[in-house]
């Protein structure tokens, strides 16, 4: 098996280059970024989308807005206000705000070589991402030896993250221990993130993928053919409870009544540890036109769209979360939630 075939984001050393998402399988097309509001753009649009690499983007933007002001008298005012454009290209993605951060705290060292500086924590972010995904997808694999079939929601692997995957890591890592896992994905409406891009990406690494319309879940674990759902992450709050993509939570309730188990596996940069639940997670809401048929997305029409991309699963349906720092089983069940991986 061959893995980390296709990036989503690959660094030249001037430009950063964005695989445009969507418009896979079909097309395989990059646009190349040279300023940090493409980059913002390219986030919003999702043409780049997954928390890890949108993190991972925007820590590439502050590189390019560097690159772009570093000459100029007040290049400080010019990156921070930047930093604000590509902070406010996504909400929900705490992988965005903590990657920020840290390009945020290189420039206040106001380093001699400041572009190199900047330059180093990017590709330090990415670098380090991947080697967290392989990580993440060992230890998720442990979880699953002997086991029939796993399903997993939206798109977790390359395409999301820094290379390898979360989710898809964990699926990677089982199938190169057991052949004969049956893999499941669900086409996760609207954006068919499923359909799109994780069933091609499995087949990119030969692994067999059933598609599953997201309404026949319930009878698919009713079957009996899956053993565990396997999901990524967005932001996870520190009791883990955890949003994720649209339709997460509603998996996870099926899972409950049909004794599948729950796995959520992200790095732990994906976890805020300023909320203490999920309670206060800001939930992104997209155009209603990207879920409305065209005749109904007209300024007289009596039909609307509610359009959230992201809901919230309390840590109560979660059997596992998976990081780069290890598992927690349970973690409603912990006294401490999911503190211990707090490092």
């Amino acid at each position: 098996m061959t893995t980390e075939i296709v990036q989503a984001l690959i660094w030249t050393g001037k430009n950063l280059d964005v695989l445009d998402q969507r418009q896979l399988p079909e097309i395989r097309h990059y646009d190349t970024y040279s300023d940090a509001s493409g980059v913002a753009e390219a986030i919003k649009s999702m043409r780049v989308r997954g928390a890890p690499a949108i993190g991972i983007a925007a820590a590439y933007g502050v590189v390019l807005s560097v690159q772009r002001h570093f000459e100029s008298k007040n290049y400080y005012d010019s990156v921070f206000a930047d930093i604000e454009i590509l902070a406010q290209s996504r909400p929900t993605a705490v992988n965005l705000f903590w990657a920020l951060d840290k390009m945020r705290a290189v420039l206040n060292e106001k380093n001699d070589d400041v572009l190199a500086a900047v330059t180093n924590c990017a590709i330090k972010i990415h670098l380090d991402d991947k080697a967290a995904n392989k990580r993440m997808g060992e230890f998720g694999a442990d979880l699953l030896l002997g086991i029939k079939g796993v399903m997993t929601h939206c798109n977790t692997g390359s395409l999301a993250t820094g290379g390898y995957g979360t989710a898809l890591g964990v699926i990677r890592s089982a199938v190169a221990r057991n052949k004969q896992l049956n893999v499941f994905a669900g086409e996760t409406r609207p954006w068919l993130q499923g359909a799109r891009l994780t069933a091609w990406e499995l087949s990119q690494d030969g692994i067999p993928t059933t598609l599953i319309a997201d309404s026949a879940a319930a009878w698919l674990m009713k079957s009996g053919a899956i053993d565990w759902i396997i999901v990524g992450a967005d932001r996870i709050a520190a009791n883990g409870d955890t949003a994720n993509k649209i339709g997460t939570y509603s998996l996870a309730v099926l899972a409950k009544q049909h004794g599948v188990k729950f796995m959520v596996v992200a790095p732990t940069s994906t976890i805020d540890w300023s909320l203490e639940n999920g309670d206060n997670i800001e939930i992104e809401c997209r155009e209603p036109c990207e879920l409305l048929p065209a005749c109904y997305d007209t300024a007289n029409s009596l039909v609307s769209g509610w359009n959230p991309v992201f809901d919230v699963t309390p840590a109560a349906l979660i059997s596992a979360i998976v990081t780069e720092n290890g598992v927690i089983l349970n973690p409603a069940e912990q006294e401490n939630g999911i503190r211990s991986l707090q490092k």
